[in-house]
């Protein structure tokens, strides 16, 4: 691989103009289409299977009137009693009229014939039937939801309009691009020359912009989540500034060991651009390896992260050497441009005072107490995780200030939390005779469910064959005993034979949809961590080096998970990262989390542990073979660290509580692995394992592949021939 590497790096910076245009066309064409096909994105997160989907869909073929998007309008009376005076009755039948009346509304109930006022007389709730989905809805039909009550409001009266059509795709605005910018300050102090990390940053932003291009030309055809197009972005992002970067670096190297500019940049494509490819492999193949769990919105996430990352190195081992190319030595710093200078610097002894020389000396010296303190150090930063509780994002946990927010807070003030959470229950029979004979049952049994504080009165379909029960719970929808009710209903009317009962509900899908990530989680893990074992020992021909590398996986999971939880779930901290209200992670977050990671880690272990292993083949001990890792890749593995914590960490001041949480979580996972665990645990255990980390059973040596990242074989093809110097 490394030899077909180093010859397509020499082939694109030669016909770089060549290469330059056919990236720029492909940006080009692929923005025109995604102008012109782009379709919408869904907010919803919808689970194949369950009950609570199950049911959504026979609602949808039977009660189609029923299957819509609902909204709730909280109303407020300026003093209590307010709904009982005549004047009070008017406002809020005008309100509801003025619902009812809405494009897109196919209903509003009025809330004096159901009885949704609260004891006080203070408080109201007028209920909104939607045709459509929360995802068919127009963004003019929901500004127009958003702005009902206007009239009311002038009077002194409180009108929120809330409920899930409101659930709105997170935009990406100019905060984000604070994280871009401290990447660029990265590359400057890394390198030492604007040229190298302009052009660095431009190779990153042409890849991103042709993945995301493409994925949003697919998206008329595909249906995304409003998060999917985020995670690619970041993605994106953050590993097209690193593979570039990791490139440029090593073509600089060559410069400065004489090397002329195509031989320089061949070398880095067939060297550092293996580790690229490779690493680029292992992301992909970690996200589309979601979909094994087979959850569609998933799926569709992972796919759609990993055509960025593919898009990413393409990039990288295309793109940049022509862009190199383009900058001849000017990606060096001025004061090693000349042709004195880089003689010097070739010829001159290598340079062993640098932090990451002295870093390793010190860490395989003290190997003992650094492991023991790193291991417990990420245990005790664990703990946390053992209490992580997962659910979909609840109108609870959005910005304040918000729509959804203000409505959700007057709701639980006016009526308790409960409210914010109902549930439904559809009954269907063969007959409308064993329908109405089955409702009473149901809302019986129902209705004695400790947790139930009511049962609202059924709705039924025009044939009277469906009926739909409301049942209000006496806790939120994210609250642990909301699940355990949703586990006892089903439960009790089970029993009920002569007809259908199927519970759904904004939150029984959340609980559904939890449930079924946290039952896939563990063999999601296993999967990846017997990945890595098997992709590193590929690389390495070693077993104990694989074994290290996804242990030391596992902790910076189990870490990243603990801190993550500590903060957005048990609130320490929040205010730092900008978040109101603490509450569950988001469902996918921990699956996700250990799809990214894996491919990160696993890109790091090979930059670092791959000059270990070259420099011990060429005689070097095992001890000073980690050295000689840790000296020559520290910087570079550090610089593409930070990058990925900026990119990731601009995410974070988004007020999106689920990107937000994306976010922090990536940028945790990157420092704990890239600090902690390769950069500081790994050398530790190299230097106490000594040769055994290099062993490997002559048997099993013969069976694997060579897939050559190191690029011995390249320096096997390039032994009989003399570098063209400057």
């Amino acid at each position: 691989m490394a030899t077909l590497l180093y010859r397509l790096g020499r082939a694109s910076l030669r016909r770089r103009r060549l290469v330059a245009v056919a990236w720029l066309v492909v940006l080009v064409g692929l923005g025109i289409a995604a102008a012109t096909l782009k379709g919408p994105t869904a907010s919803n997160f919808t689970m194949p299977g369950t009950e609570s989907q199950r049911a959504i869909d026979l609602l949808a073929d039977r009660f189609p009137a029923a299957s819509g998007a609902t909204g709730t309008i909280a109303v407020k009376a300026p003093q209590p009693g307010g709904l009982a005076t005549a004047e009070g009755q008017a406002v809020v039948k005008q309100v509801t009229q003025e619902a009812a009346t809405l494009p897109g509304v196919v209903g509003a109930v009025d809330p004096y014939q159901v009885k949704a006022l609260s004891q006080d007389g203070r408080y109201a709730l007028i209920q909104v039937q939607f045709a459509g989905r929360a995802d068919d809805v127009t963004d003019e039909q929901r500004d127009a939801y958003e702005k009902v009550g206007a009239q009311a409001e002038a009077k002194g009266w409180q009108i929120a309009p809330g409920g899930e059509v409101l659930n709105a795709e997170p935009e990406v605005g100019s905060t984000e691009a604070l994280g871009v910018l401290v990447a660029a300050i990265v590359l400057v102090i890394t390198f030492g020359s604007l040229v190298a990390a302009g052009m660095t940053m431009l190779n990153a932003l042409i890849g991103v912009g042709v993945g995301m291009a493409g994925l949003f030309a697919l998206s008329g055809a595909v249906e995304l989540t409003s998060t999917a197009p985020i995670l690619a972005l970041m993605l994106g992002l953050a590993v097209g500034i690193d593979y570039s970067l990791f490139i440029t670096s090593r073509h600089r190297q060559n410069l400065l060991d004489g090397l002329s500019p195509e031989e320089a940049v061949g070398r880095a494509v067939g060297t550092a651009g293996s580790a690229v490819v490779f690493a680029g492999a292992t992301v992909v193949i970690a996200l589309a390896g979601l979909a094994v769990v087979d959850i569609p919105f998933l799926t569709v996430m992972g796919l759609a992260a990993a055509g960025t990352v593919t898009v990413a190195v393409l990039v990288a081992i295309t793109l940049a050497p022509a862009l190199l190319g383009f900058a001849g030595r000017r990606v060096l710093p001025r004061k090693l441009r000349g042709r004195e200078a880089v003689e010097s610097d070739a010829t001159g002894s290598e340079d062993r005072s640098g932090f990451g020389f002295r870093w390793a000396n010190w860490v395989t010296r003290l190997r003992i107490p650094v492991i023991l303190v790193g291991l417990l150090g990420l245990g005790l930063l664990a703990l946390p995780a053992q209490d992580m509780r997962l659910a979909l994002p609840d109108a609870g946990t959005a910005p304040e200030g918000s729509a959804a927010r203000v409505s959700n807070d007057l709701i639980k003030e006016g009526f308790g939390p409960g409210f914010t959470g109902r549930l439904a229950v559809v009954v269907t029979a063969d007959s409308p005779q064993a329908t109405q004979a089955a409702v009473p049952q149901v809302a019986a049994l129902i209705q004695r469910t400790e947790g139930v504080l009511a049962v609202a009165p059924p709705q039924t379909d025009p044939s009277g064959r469906t009926a739909l029960l409301g049942v209000i719970p006496k806790t939120g929808p994210t609250d642990a005993a909301t699940e355990t009710l949703v586990h006892d209903i089903r439960d009790n009317v089970g029993r009920i034979g002569n007809a259908e009962v199927l519970l759904t509900g904004v939150t029984a899908i959340g609980i559904d949809v939890s449930e079924k990530l946290s039952d896939a989680l563990p063999v999601y893990l296993l999967l990846v961590v017997g990945l890595s074992i098997l992709l590193l020992m590929l690389v390495f021909r070693s077993i104990l080096v694989p074994v290290k590398a996804a242990l030391g996986f596992l902790l910076t999971v189990a870490a990243t998970f603990g801190i993550t939880v500590a903060v957005f779930q048990q609130g320490h901290l929040a205010d730092l990262v900008g978040l109101d209200t603490p509450g569950p992670l988001i469902s996918f977050l921990p699956i996700l989390l250990i799809g990214i990671l894996f491919g990160l880690a696993m890109d790091y272990e090979v930059f670092l542990v791959s000059r270990m292993r070259e420099d011990f083949v060429h005689g070097d001990t095992a001890r000073q073979a980690t050295i000689n890792g840790m000296g020559h890749g520290a910087r570079v593995v550090t610089a593409a660290a930070l990058i990925m914590i900026s990119v990731f960490g601009g995410f974070v001041f988004l007020d999106d509580p689920v990107i937000k949480s994306m976010g922090f979580a990536l940028a945790v996972g990157v420092a704990v692995d890239a600090f902690i665990v390769r950069m500081t645990i790994v050398p530790a255990v190299m230097s106490l394992l000594n040769n055994a980390a290099w062993w490997l059973p002559r048997w099993l040596n013969r069976i694997l592949p060579n897939v050559d990242v190191e690029g011995e074989g390249l320096r096997a093809h390039l032994a009989d021939r003399e570098p063209a110097k400057v």
